[in-house]
């Protein structure tokens, strides 16, 4: 039985002394409406019902209930005005405001980066993933025990029940401690290994490039039209965790992987950032990265900012990029006519200047700019270059010319008497490989024949 969606109310703070005020858009900077709007999705993609939103402008955070007073009455009526279940704020609340909000409003409270682990727990379909999630909740949680109470304690009246013991705080953490450092071990185990994995493919001469991009972009929709697989590929945020790694051919016949990866999000917890490192290290290993940026979205140059941001904190901001400005089927007919330099400069102005040295203009759903985008790519892999090349194979040589025909865009094929003379574009893998019925000056290379 399904159960019934909680009835959440969202909170947001505007501070509005100088020493806080930061002019919105820069640095990727949200206003608070944007923000508490980016809030109110993942409370739905979490399965909430938001019935309002309450936005408190004041000079600084109160260290005791980050809101001022009136302000906190006014959302405790709220609740037994409009039967809330859940209160979610949009700031990252200390454990001392947590615990004096949540027994002045007698309601679950929570904070963003609680609803973002949340959804992240209900998303993680593998034991990788499953363990990344409980790491980061553990590690956010441990701060936040202090101050529940004396009836926590083990301490009581009777025969042997004397002296100091051991409190309940004390074992609760100390538990927390020995499973996260448990945690930390398994993921460690399966970092190395990925890395060996990650040695294994790369002993084969094929580039992997990794989808990026702010949560909600259409990463996964683009996965699936690149690669044909069934990834999950919902409107709701978060809805890939668990890295998915596919093959896909590009025009040149190359074989490259293609992996699809969590999407980032601002304020990104960094509990998710250090747990999911594992993870995120498809991103750091990769000798490509398509950026992916909902060119529809009114805050695209903000999103665009917050990937590098993250794409800094992971190391892989040196890591070539190309800008895939995706769901072009939802831009307006004059912004479609626009030349793609103008285009992604008035969408993301500066932002679009930071290591991405090619753009392309796709929409995932409907296909259209995606050979143009897989064009653009095979431009851009230096790994593996692709080079003409004329090949002499003996007729005996099946198996070589089935290599060619799988790997190399043939240009001519010629029958003569005892051989098949081949002219390919072929990477220099299979260059190497075939480079004994390579022809220079027109001679067969007999380098390796001899």
């Amino acid at each position: 039985m399904e159960q019934p969606r909680e009835r959440t109310l969202i909170v947001g703070i505007e501070l509005t002394s100088r020493s806080h005020v930061r002019p919105a858009g820069v640095d990727g900077e949200a206003t608070t409406e944007e923000s508490l709007e980016e809030l109110a999705t993942l409370a739905e993609s979490a399965g909430a019902i938001v019935i309002d939103r309450v936005i408190q402008a004041r000079p600084a955070i109160d260290p005791a209930t980050l809101l001022g007073s009136g302000k906190v009455d006014e959302i405790q009526n709220r609740i037994g005005a409009d039967a809330i279940d859940t209160v979610v704020f949009d700031h990252e609340l200390t454990p001392t405001q947590l615990r004096n909000l949540e027994r002045r409003l007698k309601v679950k409270t929570l904070d963003r980066t609680q609803l973002i682990l949340d959804i992240f727990a209900r998303r993680a379909r593998t034991r990788e993933g499953q363990l990344q999630v409980e790491l980061a909740q553990l590690n956010y949680l441990l701060p936040r025990l202090a101050g529940r109470g004396t009836q926590m304690s083990r301490l009581g009246g009777g025969i042997g029940t004397r002296g100091p013991g051991e409190t309940q705080l004390e074992t609760d953490r100390r538990r927390i401690g020995q499973r996260i450092a448990k945690l930390r071990t398994e993921i460690e185990r399966v970092r190395s290994s990925r890395g060996v994995q990650r040695s294994q493919r790369q002993a084969v001469p094929l580039s992997t490039i990794s989808l990026v991009g702010y949560t909600n972009a259409g990463k996964s929709t683009l996965f699936n039209r690149l690669t044909g697989a069934d990834v999950l590929a919902d409107a709701k945020m978060f809805a890939t965790l668990d890295p998915i790694v596919r093959q896909i051919r590009l025009p040149s016949q190359r074989r490259v992987l293609l992996s699809d990866t969590v999407g980032f999000i601002r304020n990104l917890p960094t509990t998710l950032v250090d747990a999911f490192r594992a993870t995120l290290e498809e991103v750091t290993a990769a000798a490509l990265l398509l950026h992916v940026v909902d060119v529809a979205s009114p805050n695209a140059a903000e999103q665009t900012a917050h990937v590098m941001k993250v794409l800094t904190e992971i190391g892989a901001e040196t890591t070539p990029q190309i800008l895939v400005l995706n769901k072009s089927d939802r831009l307006a007919e004059a912004d479609r006519l626009l030349d793609l330099a103008t285009l992604t400069h008035r969408l993301l102005g500066e932002t679009a200047r930071q290591n991405a040295t090619q753009a392309a203009l796709v929409s995932a759903h409907t296909g259209a700019g995606i050979d143009a985008l897989l064009e653009v790519i095979d431009k851009q892999l230096t790994h593996d270059p692709v080079a003409r090349q004329r090949f002499r194979l003996p007729l005996g040589e099946g198996r070589a010319l089935h290599l060619l025909h799988d790997r190399a865009a043939i240009v001519s094929k010629h029958y003569g008497e005892n051989y098949c003379e081949v002219v390919a574009d072929a990477p220099q893998s299979i260059r190497h490989k075939l480079s004994e019925f390579a022809v220079q000056d027109g001679k067969p290379d007999v380098h390796r024949q001899s």
